[in-house]
Protein backbone atom coordinates (compact mmCIF):
# COMPACT_ATOMS: atom_id res chain seq x y z
CA UNK A 1 0.00 0.00 0.00
CA UNK A 2 1.46 3.38 -0.99
CA UNK A 3 1.74 6.23 1.49
CA UNK A 4 -1.01 8.20 -0.25
CA UNK A 5 -3.32 5.18 -0.23
CA UNK A 6 -2.60 4.54 3.44
CA UNK A 7 -3.32 8.17 4.30
CA UNK A 8 -6.58 8.06 2.37
CA UNK A 9 -7.62 4.88 4.18
CA UNK A 10 -6.74 6.41 7.55
CA UNK A 11 -8.73 9.56 6.75
CA UNK A 12 -11.70 7.49 5.65
CA UNK A 13 -11.58 5.46 8.86
CA UNK A 14 -11.44 8.56 11.03
CA UNK A 15 -14.38 10.03 9.20
CA UNK A 16 -16.38 6.83 9.63
CA UNK A 17 -15.90 6.56 13.40
CA UNK A 18 -16.44 10.29 13.87
CA UNK A 19 -19.61 9.98 11.81
CA UNK A 20 -20.81 7.07 13.94
CA UNK A 21 -20.21 9.07 17.11
CA UNK A 22 -22.08 12.06 15.70
CA UNK A 23 -24.95 9.82 14.59
CA UNK A 24 -25.21 8.42 18.12
CA UNK A 25 -25.23 11.97 19.48
CA UNK A 26 -28.05 12.84 17.08
CA UNK A 27 -30.10 9.82 18.21
CA UNK A 28 -29.61 10.72 21.87
CA UNK A 29 -30.64 14.31 21.25
CA UNK A 30 -33.67 13.24 19.21
CA UNK A 31 -34.74 10.77 21.86
CA UNK A 32 -34.32 12.97 24.91
CA UNK A 33 -34.99 16.42 23.45
CA UNK A 34 -38.60 16.61 24.63
CA UNK A 35 -37.99 15.19 28.09
CA UNK A 36 -34.56 16.62 28.87
CA UNK A 37 -32.60 18.86 26.48
CA UNK A 38 -35.53 20.97 25.25
CA UNK A 39 -37.90 20.24 28.10
CA UNK A 40 -38.95 23.89 28.41
CA UNK A 41 -40.46 23.71 24.92
CA UNK A 42 -42.47 20.56 25.71
CA UNK A 43 -44.09 21.25 29.10
CA UNK A 44 -46.72 18.55 28.63
CA UNK A 45 -44.30 15.76 27.80
CA UNK A 46 -44.08 13.09 30.56
CA UNK A 47 -40.79 13.09 32.44
CA UNK A 48 -39.45 11.27 35.51
CA UNK A 49 -40.59 13.18 38.62
CA UNK A 50 -37.44 12.46 40.63
CA UNK A 51 -34.63 15.11 40.60
CA UNK A 52 -32.18 12.20 40.48
CA UNK A 53 -32.76 11.86 36.74
CA UNK A 54 -31.42 15.34 36.04
CA UNK A 55 -28.04 14.20 37.36
CA UNK A 56 -28.44 10.91 35.53
CA UNK A 57 -29.06 12.77 32.26
CA UNK A 58 -26.08 15.07 32.65
CA UNK A 59 -23.68 12.19 33.39
CA UNK A 60 -24.88 10.02 30.53
CA UNK A 61 -24.76 13.00 28.18
CA UNK A 62 -21.16 13.56 29.24
CA UNK A 63 -20.31 10.07 27.99
CA UNK A 64 -21.82 10.74 24.55
CA UNK A 65 -20.00 14.06 24.31
CA UNK A 66 -16.80 12.31 25.37
CA UNK A 67 -17.29 9.69 22.63
CA UNK A 68 -17.55 12.43 19.98
CA UNK A 69 -14.61 14.33 21.48
CA UNK A 70 -12.40 11.26 21.54
CA UNK A 71 -13.23 10.45 17.92
CA UNK A 72 -12.41 14.02 16.89
CA UNK A 73 -9.13 13.97 18.82
CA UNK A 74 -8.06 10.81 17.01
CA UNK A 75 -9.09 12.34 13.69
CA UNK A 76 -6.88 15.35 14.44
CA UNK A 77 -3.97 13.23 15.62
CA UNK A 78 -4.20 14.39 19.24
CA UNK A 79 -3.57 10.96 20.69
CA UNK A 80 -1.86 12.43 23.76
CA UNK A 81 -5.02 14.24 24.85
CA UNK A 82 -7.13 11.27 23.77
CA UNK A 83 -5.23 9.05 26.21
CA UNK A 84 -5.48 11.54 29.06
CA UNK A 85 -9.24 11.82 28.59
CA UNK A 86 -9.40 8.03 28.60
CA UNK A 87 -8.71 7.97 32.34
CA UNK A 88 -11.62 10.34 32.89
CA UNK A 89 -13.76 8.11 30.68
CA UNK A 90 -13.02 5.08 32.85
CA UNK A 91 -14.18 6.93 35.97
CA UNK A 92 -17.21 8.28 34.16
CA UNK A 93 -18.18 4.77 33.04
CA UNK A 94 -18.10 3.50 36.64
CA UNK A 95 -20.30 6.40 37.77
CA UNK A 96 -22.71 5.67 34.93
CA UNK A 97 -23.13 2.05 36.01
CA UNK A 98 -24.01 3.18 39.54
CA UNK A 99 -26.42 5.88 38.39
CA UNK A 100 -27.88 3.70 35.64
CA UNK A 101 -28.61 0.84 38.02
CA UNK A 102 -30.13 3.08 40.68
CA UNK A 103 -32.18 4.92 38.05
CA UNK A 104 -33.55 1.66 36.66
CA UNK A 105 -34.55 0.49 40.15
CA UNK A 106 -36.21 3.83 40.94
CA UNK A 107 -38.26 3.63 37.75
CA UNK A 108 -39.17 -0.02 38.31
CA UNK A 109 -40.51 0.59 41.81
CA UNK A 110 -42.35 3.79 40.79
CA UNK A 111 -46.17 3.29 40.92
CA UNK A 112 -46.47 4.25 37.25
CA UNK A 113 -43.39 2.32 36.21
CA UNK A 114 -41.01 3.52 33.50
CA UNK A 115 -42.15 6.77 31.90
CA UNK A 116 -44.13 6.16 28.69
CA UNK A 117 -43.38 2.42 28.75
CA UNK A 118 -46.59 0.33 28.83
CA UNK A 119 -44.76 -2.84 29.89
CA UNK A 120 -45.01 -4.01 33.54
CA UNK A 121 -42.06 -2.28 35.25
CA UNK A 122 -40.56 -5.33 36.95
CA UNK A 123 -40.45 -7.04 33.58
CA UNK A 124 -39.06 -4.04 31.70
CA UNK A 125 -36.35 -3.71 34.35
CA UNK A 126 -34.53 -6.50 32.50
CA UNK A 127 -33.76 -4.12 29.61
CA UNK A 128 -31.71 -1.53 31.53
CA UNK A 129 -30.17 -4.09 33.89
CA UNK A 130 -28.76 -6.04 30.96
CA UNK A 131 -27.37 -2.75 29.68
CA UNK A 132 -25.67 -2.10 33.00
CA UNK A 133 -23.94 -5.47 32.65
CA UNK A 134 -22.91 -5.17 29.00
CA UNK A 135 -21.79 -1.54 29.12
CA UNK A 136 -19.05 -1.91 31.77
CA UNK A 137 -17.98 -5.26 30.31
CA UNK A 138 -17.44 -3.70 26.87
CA UNK A 139 -15.74 -0.65 28.35
CA UNK A 140 -13.39 -2.87 30.36
CA UNK A 141 -12.47 -4.88 27.24
CA UNK A 142 -12.01 -1.64 25.32
CA UNK A 143 -9.66 -0.23 27.95
CA UNK A 144 -7.73 -3.49 28.13
CA UNK A 145 -7.23 -3.36 24.35
CA UNK A 146 -6.25 0.31 24.19
CA UNK A 147 -2.88 -0.64 22.68
CA UNK A 148 -4.79 -2.20 19.78
CA UNK A 149 -6.56 0.81 18.22
CA UNK A 150 -8.81 -1.20 15.89
CA UNK A 151 -10.17 -3.30 18.75
CA UNK A 152 -10.26 -0.41 21.21
CA UNK A 153 -12.41 1.91 19.09
CA UNK A 154 -14.87 -0.87 18.26
CA UNK A 155 -15.35 -1.97 21.85
CA UNK A 156 -15.91 1.61 23.02
CA UNK A 157 -18.41 2.16 20.24
CA UNK A 158 -20.23 -1.08 21.11
CA UNK A 159 -20.26 -0.08 24.79
CA UNK A 160 -22.09 3.09 23.83
CA UNK A 161 -24.51 1.17 21.63
CA UNK A 162 -25.28 -1.04 24.64
CA UNK A 163 -26.86 1.97 26.38
CA UNK A 164 -28.50 3.53 23.34
CA UNK A 165 -31.83 1.67 23.58
CA UNK A 166 -33.45 4.25 25.86
CA UNK A 167 -32.73 7.07 23.42
CA UNK A 168 -34.01 5.10 20.41
CA UNK A 169 -37.16 4.16 22.36
CA UNK A 170 -38.01 7.83 22.87
CA UNK A 171 -37.77 8.93 19.26
CA UNK A 172 -41.35 9.91 18.32
CA UNK A 173 -41.65 7.68 15.28
CA UNK A 174 -40.31 4.65 17.17
CA UNK A 175 -41.57 4.97 20.74
CA UNK A 176 -44.96 3.36 20.05
CA UNK A 177 -43.54 0.33 18.26
CA UNK A 178 -42.24 -1.54 21.30
CA UNK A 179 -38.92 -3.18 22.31
CA UNK A 180 -38.25 -4.99 18.98
CA UNK A 181 -38.17 -1.60 17.23
CA UNK A 182 -36.00 -0.10 19.99
CA UNK A 183 -33.47 -2.88 19.55
CA UNK A 184 -33.61 -2.67 15.75
CA UNK A 185 -32.62 0.98 15.94
CA UNK A 186 -29.49 0.03 17.88
CA UNK A 187 -28.76 -2.87 15.55
CA UNK A 188 -28.59 -0.53 12.56
CA UNK A 189 -25.37 0.86 14.02
CA UNK A 190 -23.97 -2.64 14.40
CA UNK A 191 -24.87 -3.36 10.78
CA UNK A 192 -23.10 -0.16 9.71
CA UNK A 193 -19.99 -1.23 11.60
CA UNK A 194 -20.13 -4.70 10.03
CA UNK A 195 -20.48 -3.21 6.54
CA UNK A 196 -17.49 -0.99 7.25
CA UNK A 197 -15.44 -4.00 8.34
CA UNK A 198 -16.27 -5.96 5.20
CA UNK A 199 -15.57 -2.97 3.00
CA UNK A 200 -12.19 -2.14 4.56
CA UNK A 201 -10.98 -5.50 5.89
CA UNK A 202 -12.87 -8.08 3.86
CA UNK A 203 -14.12 -9.68 7.08
CA UNK A 204 -15.55 -8.78 10.45
CA UNK A 205 -13.14 -7.54 13.08
CA UNK A 206 -13.29 -9.91 16.11
CA UNK A 207 -14.61 -7.07 18.29
CA UNK A 208 -17.42 -6.39 15.85
CA UNK A 209 -18.21 -10.08 15.55
CA UNK A 210 -18.25 -11.04 19.22
CA UNK A 211 -19.35 -7.75 20.73
CA UNK A 212 -22.07 -7.27 18.14
CA UNK A 213 -23.22 -10.86 18.50
CA UNK A 214 -23.44 -10.63 22.29
CA UNK A 215 -25.36 -7.37 22.08
CA UNK A 216 -27.82 -8.66 19.47
CA UNK A 217 -28.40 -11.99 21.23
CA UNK A 218 -28.95 -10.20 24.54
CA UNK A 219 -31.91 -8.29 23.12
CA UNK A 220 -34.46 -11.11 22.70
CA UNK A 221 -32.93 -12.81 25.73
CA UNK A 222 -34.00 -9.87 27.89
CA UNK A 223 -37.58 -10.27 26.72
CA UNK A 224 -37.54 -14.00 27.39
CA UNK A 225 -35.96 -13.66 30.83
CA UNK A 226 -38.14 -10.72 31.89
CA UNK A 227 -41.29 -12.81 32.17
CA UNK A 228 -39.84 -15.65 34.24
CA UNK A 229 -40.59 -16.13 37.90
CA UNK A 230 -36.89 -16.13 38.65
CA UNK A 231 -36.42 -12.69 37.11
CA UNK A 232 -39.53 -11.25 38.78
CA UNK A 233 -38.32 -12.52 42.15
CA UNK A 234 -34.93 -10.89 41.54
CA UNK A 235 -36.60 -7.65 40.42
CA UNK A 236 -38.74 -7.50 43.58
CA UNK A 237 -35.66 -8.09 45.71
CA UNK A 238 -33.58 -5.49 43.83
CA UNK A 239 -36.20 -2.75 43.96
CA UNK A 240 -36.69 -3.57 47.64
CA UNK A 241 -33.07 -2.57 48.27
CA UNK A 242 -34.14 1.05 47.87
CA UNK A 243 -36.18 0.73 51.03
CA UNK A 244 -39.61 1.43 49.59
CA UNK A 245 -42.50 -0.92 48.81
CA UNK A 246 -42.19 -2.69 45.50
CA UNK A 247 -44.89 -3.22 42.91
CA UNK A 248 -46.74 -6.48 43.66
Amino acid sequence: MTTSTANAASLSERRFFTGMALAILAVVFAGFSRGFYLRAFFPGHPVPPEPFFAVHGVVFTAWIVLLVTQARLVARGRLDLHRRLGAFGALLAMLMVVLGTIGALIAARRPGGFVAVPIPPLQFLAVPIFEMVLFPAFVAIGLASRREPQAHKRWMLLATLAILTAAVARIPIIERLGPPAYFAGVDLFIVALAVWDFRTRGRLHPATLWGGLVLIVSQPLRLVVSGTEGWLAFARWATGLLGTPTIP
